[in-house]
């Protein structure tokens, strides 16, 4: 889940998707009306206001507007009402930590937009926030490194040494003491070597 601190005008159309389904979700957690997610690390800012649900609402109202923009049907009657105006406090240490995860994303997911993108250098935030001096937030979880692609294997690595590969399937072999048992057909096995 990941709610974003940016303004969602710099999301590419898979992120601005997945924003307001995620925050959809984030909404109905809030809410009390499913279980999963309740202690997810993103919500801790939305919690922390006194009406929580007003605030996501507001949240969700902007990734409807920009939806609208750009001639996209979200469903805006999934808001719930009452919406806040107050803005939240985030510090500009989350948002350009934000914004350099958003800007890996687009690197592979819309060179385009990550070209355009690349040279700005302080996004706006969502509506709902208003900026303070500060560092990463520490409910962030930064992703780990990924893993190194060995190009002679086509096999990911680890930084210090490659995985061993799994042998290949083998039949057992049937003892030939026993010629009166029949030879089996034996069916592929369900998981592939690598």
């Amino acid at each position: 889940m990941r709610l974003w601190t940016l303004h969602p005008r710099y999301l590419d159309a898979r992120g601005l998707v997945a924003a307001w389904r995620e925050a959809l979700l984030a909404q109905k957690v809030l809410a009390g009306k499913t279980r999963g997610y309740r202690h997810h690390p993103q919500l801790l800012r939305f919690r922390a206001q006194q009406k929580p649900l007003p605030a996501i609402a507001a949240f969700l109202t902007a990734l409807a507007r920009e939806a609208t923009r750009r001639g996209y049907h979200f469903d805006a009657s999934k808001i719930s009402r009452p919406r806040t105006r107050r803005q939240i406090p985030e510090t500009r240490g989350q948002l350009q930590y934000e914004w350099q995860h958003l800007l890996t994303k687009l690197r592979t997911r819309d060179p385009r937009l990550y070209r355009q993108l690349r040279a700005l250098p302080q996004p706006d935030p969502h509506p709902l926030f208003r900026l303070t001096p500060g560092p990463v937030q520490p409910w962030e979880r930064p992703t780990p490194p990924k893993r190194r692609t060995n190009p002679k294997t086509n096999s990911k690595t680890s930084p210090k040494r490659q995985r061993r590969a799994t042998p290949a399937y083998q039949p057992p072999i049937l003892n030939s003491e026993f010629p009166f048992i029949p030879r089996l057909s034996l069916p592929e096995p369900p998981f592939k070597s690598y």
